[in-house]
């Protein structure tokens, strides 16, 4: 049985991997384009026009809940076992809804 030796690498590949980006540290293009977003929202009228959006019309306000606010959310929720996290549903009724 004839064995074959690995030959040791050399250069840049024996020293390993670089120390890369620092974690939790976003890459310039991403940053540019969540600016540009930004940017683009507050010329669009901000706060105000998005709120005047949502309640244009029903299909708005879902997409809202449905696509838009979920990104903001915490892609993994831990939580401590001595406090164990809880989840509470609240509905609000609309008072003109409910004459």
């Amino acid at each position: 049985m004839d064995k074959k030796t690995k030959r040791k690498p050399t250069g840049a590949a024996a020293m390993g991997a670089g120390p890369g980006r620092p974690k939790g540290c976003q890459n310039k293009q991403t940053t540019t384009v969540k600016l540009a977003i930004e940017f683009a929202a507050q010329g669009l009228g901000g706060t105000e026009r998005m709120i005047a959006w949502a309640r244009e019309d029903a299909a708005n306000e879902r997409i809202f809940w449905g696509n838009i606010y979920p990104k903001l959310l915490p892609l993994q929720i831990a939580s401590d076992p001595d406090s164990p996290l809880t989840i509470q549903i609240l509905r609000f009724a609309d008072a003109a809804k409910q004459d």
